[in-house]
């Protein structure tokens, strides 16, 4: 039994407003409207819990999980403020959706444009008949998803915590001799026995001349002395995840690698130190991207400053000379600026930092200054 929009969830005497209601109170204003969710991170996320297959729908009266056999009773445990609608021969999803948009007197439904394939939002339209209309959703679960709760920040810190004690633990396990792909499974091991539920993504190990590769994928190469190795992990603690970017030394690195980590060092702490709620994504990029180019590096560190991190590994807003969006406290976003040198080799420093009004705490805790084994 769900909780009507306007009584909320009441907790030790609070009123708790859900996500599915946030979201709604958006369209109150406006024609009879519902709003189809078939993003597995924003049906988790609008619906507190649900981890399964499906759609979910919701309007002003109903909060409905659509789903088939294998997941009914999962959604039920996982949601118990939706009613769970079971799919069969003959009555699927879309069926079912037009169903409950018909019979509330739904003229417009909102669904996910930007996830659903064109032959999956034609199929949907044409069920729900010509008296409905489909519009764009414009992402609007996820700039919901841009401000964490304490709940959240509580689960991206569990998972930040693995990370750090993670690299912690691997540093004496690196050796010459061994591979990238060997690293990569004692890193990953290792975040599960601490706890992790999941990788966030996969691990990038990048070795020597592989530290060029932004996303370098784990290979047979293997480690020997003098090699820089990024290693770029992060888990996942009750689906929030983690972001975490070292760079150490095995063995005496060059003069020159020790220059490309002091550069990379430097603009990494200083952003870090420069943000804080009230400027943009492009400001912070900026003094990175200036910083290294004065150095010497011009066009050697080629992708963003850094992503928000959440349900999914990149969320908005970002931290890059486009996002002119401005930081909001309870943003959690990666600071991970890098330098790339084909042939060489690369560094690259990330923290997961969560915004503040007058500055940002880092989630992850492990080491930044440059480790030689």
């Amino acid at each position: 039994m769900w909780i009507c929009p306007q009584e909320g969830t009441i907790r030790k005497g609070v009123i708790q407003v859900t996500a599915a209601e946030r979201l709604m109170d958006q369209f109150r204003q406006g024609s009879h409207t519902a709003v189809a969710i078939h993003d597995p991170s924003n049906m988790f996320y609008l619906t507190e819990g649900y981890t399964g297959e499906g759609v979910v729908y919701i309007s002003e009266n109903s909060r409905v999980i659509i789903t088939d056999f294998r997941y009914t009773e999962q959604a039920e445990r996982q949601a118990p403020g939706f009613r769970v609608e079971m799919t069969e021969r003959g009555r699927g999803h879309n069926k079912i959706l037009a169903e409950l948009a018909q019979a509330e007197g739904v003229t417009e439904l909102r669904a996910e444009t930007n996830y659903l394939s064109v032959d999956d939002f034609e199929a949907m339209r044409g069920a729900l008949g010509e008296e409905i209309s489909c519009v764009p959703l414009n992402k609007a679960p996820q700039k919901l998803r841009e401000i964490k709760t304490p709940a959240e920040v509580v689960a991206i810190r569990k998972a930040c915590d693995i990370t750090s004690e993670a690299f912690d633990a691997i540093l004496p396990k690196i050796r010459p001799g061994m591979t990238e792909k060997e690293l990569q499974i004692e890193l990953d091991f290792t975040m599960l026995r601490l706890g992790a539920d999941e990788f966030a993504f996969d691990t990038i190990i990048a070795s020597g001349e592989n530290g060029s590769l932004p996303h370098a994928i784990p290979g047979q190469r293997r480690l020997k002395a003098g090699d820089m190795i990024t290693m770029d992990f992060g888990a996942k603690v009750g689906k929030y995840c983690s972001d975490m970017t070292r760079t150490v030394a095995l063995g005496q690195p060059s003069d020159e690698m020790r220059k490309v980590y002091e550069t990379v060092l430097r603009a990494q702490s200083m952003c870090e130190d420069a943000l804080m709620a009230g400027k943009t994504g492009a400001e912070i990029d900026r003094l990175a991207r200036d910083y290294i180019d004065a150095r010497g590096y011009a066009g050697r560190f080629g992708h963003g400053l850094g992503h928000s991190v959440g349900i999914d590994i990149h969320e908005s807003p970002n931290l890059s000379p486009n996002c002119n969006e401005v930081m909001k406290a309870g943003v959690v976003i990666t600071v991970e600026p890098g330098i790339y040198l084909p042939g060489v080799g690369g560094v690259r420093i990330e923290n997961t930092c969560l915004v503040k009004e007058n500055g940002c705490v880092p989630l992850t805790t492990a080491d930044k200054q440059l480790i030689i084994l």
